[in-house]
């Protein structure tokens, strides 16, 4: 092999290297560079936080209030700003029943390669929207698929907001059916878990709104209590 040969090869080995870096950190659930990130809570309570993402919609955002009132059950809601400024009620609501609103960007964009300007805009017009609908509580955030580089925790970091990720996808069992969602979610959750539901579209999202007390019954049974991330995290309140 010739050195412009090896030269080449080398290159093309430490792309991949970086390349494989990049996805690595773009989808880990428990890492980020820079600002602090959860993916669980204390292991040495039996508490569980219920997150549901993408709120508010018309309907089934009344629907899932109804079965955490019915199982006295409070929970956090990962909620899309230009959503609420469209449905700024649905955001009272949740508040005023006494659950978390915490942020999930304005547009749900995937956060890569944007710029800090165009993130501080998505966080920030958010953050004012979960303000005006009466939420007091600590900031926190949770990207839009998953999906988060170096320039999303540094924004996120100067504003002193945690990023909020889960170690139970209860969409993962959706597949096999409300009964096995059900029965999987409580299997795989345990004390400190954050657990990631999406339950408000109309039709895939069924199944998550059916599973739903069933997931609640199932983890009182097994001894955990759902609670709201604040609760989770900072302690009973």
């Amino acid at each position: 092999m010739t050195l412009l040969h090896y030269r080449k090869t080398l290159a093309a080995f430490a792309l991949l290297l970086v390349l494989a870096a990049t996805y690595w950190l773009m989808n880990a659930r428990c890492f980020q560079l820079v600002g602090e990130l959860v993916c669980r809570g204390d292991s040495t309570r039996a508490q569980v936080a219920l997150t549901f993402d993408d709120a508010p919609v018309p309907q089934t955002t009344e629907a899932v209030l109804a079965t955490l009132a019915e199982k006295q059950v409070r929970g956090t809601f990962f909620a899309i700003g230009a959503q609420m400024a469209a449905q700024p009620q649905l955001a009272q609501r949740i508040v005023a029943a006494g659950h978390q609103l915490a942020n999930h960007s304005w547009s749900h964009p995937r956060f890569l390669l944007k710029s800090p300007a165009f993130i501080a805009r998505e966080i920030d017009d958010t953050e004012a929207q979960i303000r005006a609908a009466g939420y007091r509580g600590k900031a926190y955030f949770r990207p839009p698929y998953g999906k988060k580089l170096l320039g999303l925790p540094w924004v996120l970091k100067q504003r002193g907001m945690t990023t909020v990720m889960w170690d139970v996808d209860a969409d993962r069992f959706r597949a096999q059916g409300v009964e096995a969602m059900a029965v999987q979610t409580v299997a795989a959750a345990r004390p400190g878990s954050i657990i990631l539901l999406h339950p408000f579209c109309a039709d895939e999202c069924a199944a998550d709104r059916a599973a739903l007390p069933q997931i609640i019954d199932g983890l009182r049974a097994r001894g955990l209590e759902p609670v709201t991330v604040a609760e989770l995290l900072e302690g009973a309140r």
